[in-house]
């Protein structure tokens, strides 16, 4: 939003200032809130378009006349917010049994490989739930990194805020493991503290590859007018070359 508005007489309005006015109006009711914690190169406060996830978002929407705003909070508050109508969407969500009581999901528009991240030298790979038995493994709270992993009491969690409080954890070994999706482990270790690749190294066979969608809460009255309209915003953006030029900006094939 802007800061500053400019003060403007009576005197000063014009035919093109009142059809700009009027062109606005044309926007209430479809601007939608999106809300999440930062996940670059996915959700990205850095970026001035917010991101991968975002680019997509709003490209999709904006073939069925939406504009899309973002608010950056911990997950959590996302999370919450979102179900209970705070806000309208989450923009980059993983599918979880759990979630589906209270989310309507989209069609999904990108995928993650969420891997195990271990301290360097560790000879630690998953081998499935069992292999995780006696771990501390760092989580970020509310993540739905799948079902059985959410389920499981094999392991001691965690929970933070921030994937890179888990990074100096596993750095000075006050926990065994984190995990997160590897192009967004990356990016962030990348971004904020480079220096910790040389601790760390990621295990080798993946937890999963995970769908990412939007999705809307439930008890949000415009949940399917929302969720329709991305999805056949998307399906245009696919037909016509806009997705993949998204993605091809940020190194990614589809």
């Amino acid at each position: 939003m802007f800061k500053k508005l400019r003060f403007l007489s009576v005197l000063a309005l014009s035919a093109g200032a009142l059809a700009m006015s009027s062109s606005s109006v044309a926007f209430d009711g479809k601007t939608i809130t999106a809300a999440s914690d930062p996940y670059p190169p996915f959700v990205d406060p850095y970026n001035p378009l917010d991101g991968l996830s975002l680019e997509v978002i709003r490209a999709a929407f904006k073939t069925q006349g939406y504009q899309v705003k973002m608010e950056y909070v911990p997950w959590a508050r996302a999370e919450h917010g979102v179900k209970d109508g705070v806000y309208d969407i989450l923009p980059n969500v993983w599918h979880t049994e759990a979630r589906t009581k209270e989310l309507l999901y989209s069609t999904p528009y990108a995928t993650n490989t969420v891997k195990f991240i271990k301290q360097r030298g560790d000879a630690f790979d998953f081998k499935g739930m069992d292999s995780l038995k006696g771990k501390r493994i760092g989580t970020i709270r509310d993540y739905g990194y799948s079902d059985e992993f959410n389920n499981s009491k094999a392991f001691v969690r965690e929970d933070v805020s921030d994937f890179m409080q888990n990074i100096k954890k596993l750095a000075t070994k006050r926990i065994d493991l984190t995990l997160e999706d590897e192009i967004v482990a990356k990016f962030q270790i990348g971004r904020n503290d480079p220096a910790a690749m040389d601790k760390i190294e990621f295990a080798k066979t993946p937890l999963n590859s995970k769908p990412l969608y939007i999705a809307s809460g439930l008890k949000n009255p415009r949940h399917k007018e929302l969720i329709d309209a991305f999805n056949k915003g998307f399906e245009s953006i696919k037909k016509d070359g806009t997705l993949e030029a998204i993605f091809k900006k940020y190194g990614i094939t589809l």
